[in-house]
Formats: C-alpha cells, structure tokens, sequence
C-alpha cells in the first residue's frame, strides 16, 4: 500500500459504562485508567490505523506483549519495527487501532491486525486445510489489550469488531494463533466459542552437555598401506651443562 489508509469508524463506539459481562470478579489485580465516578464511562472507538500512528502503535505492542514475550517461543508480535512497517504497507492487511476518550484524552487501548486470505512470505498457514473443510477464515494476526484496561470490556469489544467485518465479508470463521501457556488469553477465548484446530506443539528433550569433538580412540590394529609419520625423537633429559675445560 503506498497511500494513507481510511480512518472513518467501523461499527461506531460503545459506552463502558454499560458492559457488564467483563466487570472484574474478587482478587482480580488488573487496575482500569483511572476514571471520574460518574452516570457515563470512557468512549472507547475504533478506527483504521493511519501511517502516523505507527511508532505509537508499535510501542503501545512492545508494552502489551512484553510479559508474554519473556515467557513463549515464539514473538507474540512482529518479530521487528520494521517488519510492522511493511505489514502497513501491505495489500489485504486490516490494521485497526481502539482508542478510550475520556475527559478530552484519547489513550490507545487496544489493535486488531487481519487479513481475509493468507498473506506474507513467512506465513506458515495451509490453504487447502480450510477449503476441505469449507471454511473461509478471517485470519486475525494480531489481537492486543492494554495491560490497565483488561477486564473492561475492550478485548469484548475487538472480537465484535473483527466478527461483524467477517460477517460483512462472507467470512465463515475467525481464525487466530495463541501460545499454549498463554493461560489468561485462552481463557479468554474459549469462554467466547474458540476451539482448538490442529495445531503444532512445541517439543524439546534435555541432552547432556558434553565436549563437541570426541577424544581419541585407540585402534584395534595398525593401518595397511599406509606409511604413517616419522617417531618423535626422544627428549632429552635434563642435566648438568657439559665442561669446556680438559679432564685433570
């Protein structure tokens, strides 16, 4: 893509004030922006990503994926700022950013990242496995909340977003990538109809540490045909230096 991409709202905003089916339960340690106690809550919007939003999206990525990171092996986000650069740049690609609006601030909490076919030439996805089984996937690459406003509604919000432009384009399933220790975010899809496709596991056995080159190994007979190196003259042994002197 070489121009500026659209920025006019999708499916509009909602008040938060109103959702109560992600208010958080006791002993929950998530702390929300903190907001004014008040009859309406924060406006959260959703708009497409515009070029100048680049390095606050990415650092906004850096911060929501910086935990997970340290713990999967595989990135949870565009390996680099450059690779996001180009997914920017590339044809099919929907990059939506989710923003609160609350007392004349605007603060990015959340970014969905999508494509309706396979895209990218480190994509390992195979197309035939969805046509068997007529699928037509909305591919979600990446999907990110803001670690102070989970529990309010807006990883809800993202999914209904994603959702209703699958809807609007035919698309059969939404399709996405977790990691498998990622405990919080699976919990979070499968209580919204995920199910588990199939799937490569990351396996590793321990091996013991030893020394890269094997010691030397004494041979069972002498080689034939083979004339082997000239013997290493004997050392002399060490002793008195020798008399210039003639014997008395």
């Amino acid at each position: 893509m070489t121009g500026d991409r659209h920025e006019e709202p999708l499916t509009g905003a909602v008040s938060m004030a109103v959702r109560n089916d992600e208010k958080r339960g006791p002993g929950t340690s998530e702390r929300p922006i903190p907001t004014r106690h008040r009859a309406e809550g924060p406006l959260l919007r959703v708009r497409r990503m515009h070029r100048r939003d680049l390095n606050r999206v990415w650092e906004f990525l850096k911060l929501t994926f910086r935990d997970v990171n340290r713990q999967t092996v595989e990135y949870q986000r565009p390996r680099s700022k450059k690779r996001f650069v180009e997914v920017y740049e590339e044809e099919g690609v929907e990059q939506l950013v989710f923003e609160l609006e609350d007392e004349g601030r605007t603060t990015i909490v959340g970014y969905a990242e999508c494509a309706f076919e396979i895209t990218g030439s480190d994509n390992w996805m195979n197309q035939r496995y969805f046509e068997a089984r007529e699928m037509r996937p909305l591919f979600v690459e990446e999907l990110a909340v803001h670690p102070e406003v989970r529990g309010m509604g807006v990883g809800t919000f993202i999914l209904e977003q994603l959702e209703h432009l699958a809807r609007v384009r035919g698309c059969t399933h939404l399709v996405l990538e977790v990691a498998e220790n990622n405990d919080r975010a699976l919990k979070f899809y499968r209580a919204r109809n995920f199910h588990k496709l199939d799937a490569a596991i990351f396996m590793a056995k321990k091996v013991k540490v030893e020394a890269e080159l094997l010691p030397p190994r004494r041979m069972r007979t002498k080689p034939l045909g083979i004339t082997l190196g000239p013997k290493p003259k004997p050392k002399k042994k060490a002793g008195k230096a020798p008399s210039s002197g003639k014997k008395e």
